[in-house]
């Protein structure tokens, strides 16, 4: 019932994320969202987010981000990060997925898309064929009240956590503790 709803893997940021395991695994395209993904809702990018991207993209990853927001806020956030992208997305409307890949130049199956939102992110990267990574939304430390959608999202992710044949679909692609 709730498997459109359901990401391929579960983690707890961007940067657990083995993306050498990942390239490994044959995926060639990341497409990312920012809010509460990447960064604060409405932050600029931070050295760490600046140096990630750094990292993966000599992996050899090809990037793009994807967001419903303005084209001012993306570029804003994009000053140090060389990457593509496509604002007011529309997500989870398929369009700009599939825009996303063919910017790209890949196969579906060779991309992913990460993101913090079940109904945006990882609805629209199920609907249009990408596997999807669903990251913990970041918070503030102060910040105690959370929206309707976010509860939904809880009961969701409990459904998935019971659902071992939905989950690790991409495979073992969190970093090691050392």
């Amino acid at each position: 019932m709730f498997k459109i709803f359901y990401p391929y893997e579960y983690v707890k940021n961007v940067f657990s994320i083995d993306y050498d395991k990942l390239y490994g695994k044959g995926y060639r395209g990341l497409i990312f969202d920012i809010d509460n993904t990447l960064v604060h809702h409405g932050d600029d990018s931070t050295d760490e987010v600046d140096e990630l991207f750094k990292y993966i993209q000599q992996i050899g990853f090809k990037t793009i981000i994807l967001s419903n927001n303005s084209e001012e806020r993306v570029k804003r956030f994009l000053k140090n990060i060389n990457s593509p992208y496509i604002y007011d997305a529309k997500k989870p409307a398929t369009l700009n997925y599939l825009k996303a890949i063919e910017k790209l130049g890949l196969k579906k199956e060779e991309a992913a898309v990460i993101g913090d939102q079940i109904f945006t992110d990882i609805w629209g990267a199920n609907k249009s064929g990408i596997p999807s990574i669903l990251v913990e939304y970041l918070r503030k430390e102060n910040e105690t009240k959370i929206g309707k959608k976010r509860q939904i999202e809880k009961i969701i992710l409990m459904f998935y956590k019971r659902n071992k044949a939905c989950q690790h679909r991409i495979g073992n692609i969190v970093k090691e503790e050392v």
